[in-house]
Order: C-alpha cells, then structure tokens, then sequence
C-alpha cells in the first residue's frame, strides 16, 4: 500500500496518466471504477512515485547546454545596453506597489575570497589584503544611498541575502558597519528572512554572533565535499572539523535555519566518496542542504581549466552520483524541493513548497515573496518584476560608476507581458513541479510549448494536457529541460553551445 493506494491500483494510474496526455486534465479516469482523477489528485501522487533509474539513453538526449532559471528571460538574452532614467522609473513604479505590502528583497554581493576555488563560477576578486573592504563599502554604502533617494517612504526589508565570494573575508566590525548603513533608516518586521554565505575555514563565533544580533536568522555553509583528494584538486583544502564548529556555534547561538551547500559532479568524486560526504552532513542535521551540480564552464571560468578533465565524472557515473545523494537525503528524512534542494519537514522551505507559496529568483529558492529585489554591489542583479538590471562586472568599473552619482548599470532587459507570462510558467515548474495554463495563452503554447511537451511526456517526464503540465517523479532529474518548454527565446532563437552549463 502507498498511502492507502494499492499498489496496482496505483501503477495504473500512471500508465493511464502518460497515455492521455493530449487530454485536459479534468477528464477523469474511466478504469478506476467509480473513482475520479483530476488535475489536483495527480499532484498529491506525484511524490509516492518510487525514485527511478535514469537510462542512459535519457542522459544522452536531454544532458543539453540549458540554462539553470534563475531569471526569465534569462541573461543572454537581455540587452548589452540599459536606459538608465527608465530603469529609475519602473524602480520607484514597483517599490511603490511592493513596499508596504510585501517589503522588498536586498541581495549584497562581496567579492573577496583569500583563496581561488577552481570550481568556483562566481564574480570574485582574489586577495589576502584586508584593506579593500573599507573601501567597497564606502562605494556599496553610496549605491544604497542613490536608490534610496528614489524611495518615497521607508524600506521594509523583508527578505536580505549576502553572497560573494567569501562574505565572511569582511571583518565583523566592517560588516556591522555596511549592515547598520543600511539598516537604520529601514523597516525589518518580525518575519524576516536574513541569510549569509560563509567559508567555514575563516568563520569566527564573532561573525556569527555580530551578524545574529543585527537580524540574521539563516545562515549556509560552504561544504562542497569531505573528501581532502576532491578538496585538494579544486583547492579548498576544509578540514570536517572546521565545518562541524560552524555548524555548532550557529546552533548554539541561535540560527533558526542552517544549510549545506554540497557540490556533486567534482573532479576525483567516486560513489564511495560522494556517500561519505553526504553522511557528513547529515550527521549535522542541517535544516537544509543544497546539492548542486557542478557546473563546468571553462570557457567563462578560467579557474576551471586548471585542473585535468579527464578526472570530470562521466555523466551516467555523475547521475548516479546525483541519484545516490537524493537517496540518501529522502532516507534521512529530507523533503526534495527541487533544482537540487533538500530541506527538513519542520524547514519554512518545505511548508512554502507544500502551500505553494515558494518562490525562485537570483538568490536561488526563497520563502519570501516581495515584489522587488535590489541588488547591490559588483555584478549584483535586480529584479523589480518589469525588468532587470546587472551592475558593472568590475570593481574598479563598478566604483567608478557609483563615484560619479549614477547607477552602476549596464545591462538589461524590461519584459513584455508575454514574458512575465512564460517567467510564471518556468516559476511554477521549479517551484511546485506543476503549472496550469491560462486560455489566452494557448496559441503561442501551440507554437512553441505543445511539442517540446510532447517529447518530453514520451520519456514519461511529464503528464500534460491543455489544461496544465505535471512534472513526473523521473522528470524531476531533468527540472531545467521541463522549463525549457516554455522558454521562448531560447525555443525561438539560436544560442552558441558553450552558453550555459549542461544540464546534468
């Protein structure tokens, strides 16, 4: 029995599900007696499905260069070029729509590491000299004050994120101080989200502490693996120890939420190795972990050609790899979100993702759902729902902007409402592995949607019909080919190979 379902019972639901996909949905399934299925009932199933082996025929066909949607459009398709005073405009449009109601999301970007991971895709700028902090935050602090200009009431930050590079490179006092800057003349309600990345092997209490005081309630480690050959090769050399402290002081502290960020797809990962990186990190019991797959774009990462390809998993070797760590997190107890996170049933991620509230944007999945996202800092990335913006992508690019009293914007793109429709689609499919489609959107799903999810229904990735799209247990190895469907520009146009990172 599978909640009640008789297990026969409930393989013909399946079979029947993949063999009428051209049908709506609200049809019911004649073969079940009296019963009915409808569109909702599938979506209760879904999870019951028991994890399948993914072919390597499967592999073969959809391991394509695919972007990761984060964005939709995604960013090579945006403009090389930005209109600044219409940015300035749409900003102030939907701060004044989200701020009172919803708050509104700050993604900080810091970009200094000690050290060069060559895994590592990131915009980084690698130095051992401490000095540079005061200096970026003097320009950040000026960047914060330029759009708050535009702000007509106070800021009610609601959701902030600080990411890099190694946040943590920056002293507890220099952060403290950015932190201030920008927080004292700003509203933070009592549900708030604030989270930060952290190196383990140059976190201090301190930096915990300092940074729980000024609201912080989450907090993710950058595990990447526990074996020191795989550490040694993309040199990050982190002893378990040091990982186990972080993860100790955090709770001890007071973090309502901590999280893993494993990466699986590493040169010199083995099964064996992967199973004991994993172990690790459940024996800390983190409310989250993220299992990322890593991305090889040696082309746009230089750091990544330092290290021998041939020491690359295989991609069949790296699906199981995947396959082995999403066994591992279901027995442990962990809910699959999806794109790669796991997270505890008590987790707010998990209770968004059965509500139906969870929602994905540059900051990756979030349970916070304002209507506008501020990036701040070198290579930041705004969203305010209308469009986005991504700052100059180098430090001395980027201050030399701000120093000038302007934005330091140079790339974007502003959506048409099409697009603000096909980015609901893609949202849906990551966030809650299912979307309904709206009536006067069915031509152009004709045009480009229908046959990408036919191909995919064959493979027993999705169920559909023209009332909405599911996406199967198996499918949910290939979540970015699923958004894909909807992706009309990727699907109309023709983009280099070496774009985006494959999907697998």
């Amino acid at each position: 029995m599978v909640n009640g379902v008789g297990v026969n019972h409930y393989r013909m639901i399946k079979i029947r599900s993949f063999t009428i996909y051209h049908l709506p949905f609200t049809i019911p399934f004649s073969s079940l007696k009296n019963d009915t299925c409808h569109f909702s009932t599938i979506r209760l199933m879904l999870p019951l499905f028991s994890m399948q082996e993914v072919s390597l025929d499967l592999l073969n066909k959809y391991n394509v260069a695919i972007p990761r949607y984060t964005s939709y459009p995604t960013v090579p398709f945006w403009d090389e070029t930005i209109d600044s005073e219409h940015w300035e405009r749409m900003f102030v449009r939907r701060f004044e729509e989200s701020n009172e109601k919803e708050g509104i999301s700050l993604y900080i970007h810091l970009p200094f590491c000690e050290k060069l991971c060559t895994f590592c895709g990131c915009n980084k700028r690698i130095t051992t000299n401490h000095s540079v902090e005061e200096e970026y935050i003097d320009v950040l602090l000026k960047e914060w004050n330029l759009y708050r200009k535009s702000m007509n009431a106070k800021p009610v930050i609601r959701e902030l994120h600080i990411g890099g590079g190694t946040p943590t490179f920056f002293s507890p006092e220099n952060l403290q101080r950015m932190l201030q800057g920008i927080l004292a003349d700003s509203i933070v309600p009592k549900v708030h989200e604030f989270g930060f990345e952290c190196h383990p092997n140059n976190t201090t209490r301190e930096h915990l502490q300092t940074l729980f005081e000024l609201g912080f309630n989450r907090v993710s480690f950058g595990m990447q693996d526990s074996n020191p050959q795989v550490q040694e090769v993309i040199n990050r050399l982190q002893p378990l120890e040091n990982v186990i402290q972080v993860v100790k002081w955090a709770r001890e502290i007071g973090y309502e939420s901590v999280n893993l960020d494993l990466v699986y797809g590493l040169p010199l990962q083995t099964l064996p190795r992967i199973e004991k990186t994993i172990q690790d990190a459940i024996s800390m019991r983190p409310d989250r972990i993220a299992f990322y797959s890593y991305a090889h774009v040696p082309w746009t990462s230089k750091a990544q050609r330092l290290f021998d390809e041939s020491d690359l998993p295989e991609t069949s070797e790296k699906m199981r790899l995947y396959q082995k760590g999403k066994q591992l997190f279901r027995a442990a107890g962990y809910t699959d979100i999806g794109m790669d996170h796991f997270a505890l049933p008590t987790d707010l991620m998990v209770k968004a993702h059965n509500e139906g509230t969870l929602h994905r944007n540059f900051m990756g999945y979030t349970v916070q759902q304002t209507g506008l996202l501020l990036g701040l800092g070198v290579s930041s990335i705004s969203d305010i729902y209308y469009g986005f913006a991504q700052n100059k992508k180098t430090i001395q690019e980027y201050y030399q902007q701000i120093d000038t009293g302007e934005l330091a914007i140079f790339r974007g793109y502003f959506l048409s409402q099409l697009d603000q429709k096909m980015r609901q689609y893609i949202l849906d499919i990551a966030c809650q592995g299912k979307t309904h489609f709206h009536k006067e959107d069915l031509e152009v799903l004709r045009q480009y949607t229908f046959h990408e999810l036919d191909e995919l229904a064959i493979d027993d990735l999705v169920t559909w019909g023209e009332h909405g799209v599911i996406v199967t247990d198996l499918g949910k190895h290939f979540i970015r080919n699923v958004c894909k469907a909807f992706d009309l520009k990727l699907l109309s146009s023709e983009v280099q190979e070496r774009v985006f990172s494959q999907a697998v």
